[in-house]
Order: structure tokens, then C-alpha cells, then sequence
């Protein structure tokens, strides 16, 4: 399994164009320059009134698929 490291910070209202469809992805630049295009969808959990703020590393198997995003600060 690989896991990749990035930021996120994404406004509140931001994340509502998101969520709502407008744009269903998220475009992440990781820790090694990476360029990972994520669901938005999978960074509901760590939705607050100021929006999706931290760290995440992100979980992929053998065939590049999500397994998992954890908040890591």
C-alpha cells in the first residue's frame, strides 16, 4: 500500500461548490510534487464552519485505488 502526503486548505463556501457539484473533485500537489485529483466527497468527514483545514495522507492499494484519508494534523 502507498500513502501520499499533502495540505488542504479550503474555505467553507469553497467546499460547497464542491460538495454541491459544481466541481466534484479536489486537485492536491503531495509532499513529493504528486498531483493527486481526489473526490470531494471523501473530505466530508473533516468538514468544520471554517471548511477543510490540515494535514491528510491518503491511502492507495496495488491498483491506485482509495483505501482511506486520515486527518494527521
Amino acid at each position: 500500500m502507498k500513502s501520499y502526503t499533502f495540505s488542504v486548505n479550503i474555505s467553507y463556501q469553497s467546499y460547497l461548490h464542491h460538495y454541491s457539484g459544481v466541481a466534484s473533485s479536489v486537485v492536491v500537489i503531495t509532499d513529493n510534487g504528486l498531483r493527486l485529483q481526489l473526490p470531494a466527497s471523501r473530505f466530508r468527514p473533516f468538514l468544520s464552519q471554517l471548511g477543510v483545514k490540515g494535514r491528510f495522507r491518503v491511502n492507495v492499494n496495488q491498483q491506485n485505488k482509495i483505501d482511506g484519508i486520515e486527518q494527521i494534523s
